[in-house]
């Protein structure tokens, strides 16, 4: 399981350190546990699925505070967001199974709107169907995510770019590492079903652009 290094540190208040920043990081522990049997989860356009390579320019950064909503209009996602921390064997939480149409943002990471990137996973499917995040490779770059905060703000944030890589090369850096903006990453499972999991994992990258009241 790879390791990060001390630079794979997100800003906003909160580091990954120790055992939490190693377990998270591959992306088998991530999101290991789908059990699906269907063909798979739609794959990202061949042109959406190259990272960004340079940082966008920077833009609006808000103060902490705890997300309480996902909305993602293009894929039809309006999720209710759980807080996830890591499980008694360190590795990430996820949404129950029986929560699979929840998404769940990292709790020891920024807040979404904070400078660094902030990071909310969601099942791909189950045995019966399809879950929260079964259309996430759909998204395209400029495409919007909202993010209803506890302050009353709603952070907006715009697509930059998405990503579909093995489990077994998980782009530790680009995830957890820092960056100087507030950024997003939506994570789930895509790939080739083995019977037990998902190979790969799907990665959207976002950018705040702005916020407003609810």
């Amino acid at each position: 399981m790879p390791v990060p290094d001390s630079s794979a540190r997100p800003r906003g208040g909160r580091l990954l350190t120790g055992a939490a920043a190693a377990l998270i990081a591959a992306g088998s522990a991530v999101l290991g546990f789908d059990a699906c049997q269907n063909s798979g989860p739609p794959r990202p356009a061949p042109g959406a699925a190259r990272p960004r390579a340079a940082s966008p320019p920077p833009g609006p950064v808000l103060k902490a505070s705890t997300p309480v909503r996902v909305d993602i209009p293009r894929i039809e996602v309006h999720s209710r967001l759980l807080s996830l921390g890591l499980d008694r064997d360190g590795t990430l939480s996820v949404p129950s199974l029986s929560q699979a149409q929840l998404a769940g943002w990292y709790a020891k990471g920024p807040t979404p709107g904070e400078r660094g990137p902030a990071v909310i996973v969601g099942h791909v499917d189950t045995k019966k169907g399809p879950a929260v995040f079964y259309k996430l490779g759909r998204l395209k770059p400029g495409d919007m995510v909202d993010v209803t905060r506890k302050d009353g703000k709603v952070a907006a944030f715009a697509v930059d770019s998405v990503e579909h890589v093995s489990k077994a090369h998980f782009p530790t850096q680009r995830v957890y590492g820092e960056v100087g903006f507030a950024g997003l990453r939506l994570i789930t499972c895509g790939g080739d079903f083995n019977g037990h999991s998902y190979t790969d994992n799907t990665i959207v990258y976002g950018h705040l652009i702005g916020r407003r009241i609810r």
